[in-house]
């Protein structure tokens, strides 16, 4: 008699006290049952530990695994993956909740299609820094049952544009899928996610998309770059867009329309950077700053993509005209209002930012 679990679910934890209770009791709320959950401490520096074995001692579906010391989210993914049972695993985030009809929304799609994976939407919930809900953002894959590796790959590109395919957590995976491949998260700022995703959607032949949005995904000053600068933002997501630039190539559709889509995220994050480039940690004056952004001009990549861009609001499509005519000066003169958007009026910088979907 198999007794194993059909989910498993793997929450990463780190520095989480505060939402940590919310994220479990959401998933134990479920109305399908037949899962469990993998705690994976992380050498979390708050209460998280005594939270989790709170949860471990209670209940005989949940069991807590330790990091002796912090070793950061791919390798918690990775440990906590080794320890599951059953045939699809989700990587949930630990500050994040579901709601309660998730996992039998997820189960019935794969009774009508066995897929290798479940793809659906979130809620963005937007934070202020008294921790204020202050807008939502529902973002819903479309409505398909892909049943050949070429039904998949036609969907891939749209996912990418509406943010959803580069998550892990809006995801079940096959165990069996990853185990054959021997896939792994890589330890890498920023991409993990993307990089797994790239890896484990090569050759897959299955793929349930459901129109739902169950999952509330915080961003809580996420939008702030003083909340966390990244000094190698750039090249992280420049390599973002190279990996998923590749695999629709070897997929053969890497067409007009592909191309103006990777093209158009691409613009997003030069001027996400040229932002980023602006703050005093980034220790770069204009002098700078135009000869980072002139290089940029000269990459490949960027000139082999950009002409095909084609956005469809408006501050995007400024955007693209000026890295489209080389204008540098007025590009570094946006990231420049941009930076200081985002840092003195977050509220209206999340409204922008909504023009570009």
């Amino acid at each position: 008699m198999d007794n194993k679990p059909f989910f498993s679910i793997v929450m990463p934890i780190y520095g989480v006290e505060p939402y940590l209770r919310q994220a479990i009791d959401s998933v134990l709320g479920q109305t399908f049952q037949d899962f469990e959950i993998i705690l994976v401490n992380d050498c979390s520096p708050d209460n998280s530990a005594e939270i989790c074995r709170e949860y471990s001692d209670r209940y005989d579906n949940i069991r807590t695994v330790t990091h002796p010391e912090n070793r950061g989210l791919s390798a918690a993914r990775n440990t906590g993956f080794a320890e599951v049972q059953g045939r699809y695993v989700w990587f949930m985030d630990s500050d994040d909740y579901v709601d309660s009809t998730l996992l039998q929304q997820v189960y019935d799609s794969l009774q009508k299609n066995k897929a290798d994976v479940v793809v659906f939407g979130c809620v963005e919930e937007y934070y202020d820094s008294k921790q204020q809900l202050t807008k939502t953002v529902p973002i819903c894959p479309a409505d398909a049952y892909c049943q050949t590796a070429e039904e998949v790959h036609a969907h891939i590109v749209d996912l990418e544009m509406s943010t959803l395919y580069g998550y892990a957590w809006n995801k079940f995976y096959s165990v069996e899928h990853i185990r054959r491949h021997q896939l792994q998260y890589d330890n890498v700022v920023l991409i993990e996610d993307i990089k797994f995703n790239v890896e484990f959607f090569n050759d897959i032949t299955g793929m349930n998309m459901l129109p739902i949005a169950p999952y509330h995904y915080a961003k809580r000053g996420t939008t702030s770059l003083t909340a966390k600068f990244v000094p190698k933002y750039y090249e992280v997501h420049y390599e973002r867009i190279r990996l998923l630039y590749e695999q629709q190539k070897r997929w053969g559709t890497a067409d007009e329309r592909t191309k103006g889509i990777l093209a158009t995220i691409f613009v997003r994050y030069i001027f996400s950077a040229l932002s980023r480039n602006c703050d005093p940690r980034a220790e770069m004056n204009h002098k700078d700053r135009r000869r980072w952004l002139k290089e940029v001009l000269s990459q490949p990549l960027f000139t082999e993509l950009i002409d095909f861009a084609a956005p469809a609001g408006l501050p995007m499509k400024v955007m693209s005209g000026l890295l489209k005519k080389r204008l540098i000066l007025l590009s570094l003169a946006i990231g420049r209002v941009i930076y200081l958007v985002q840092t003195k009026f977050m509220s209206l910088f999340v409204m922008i930012k909504q023009l570009r979907r």
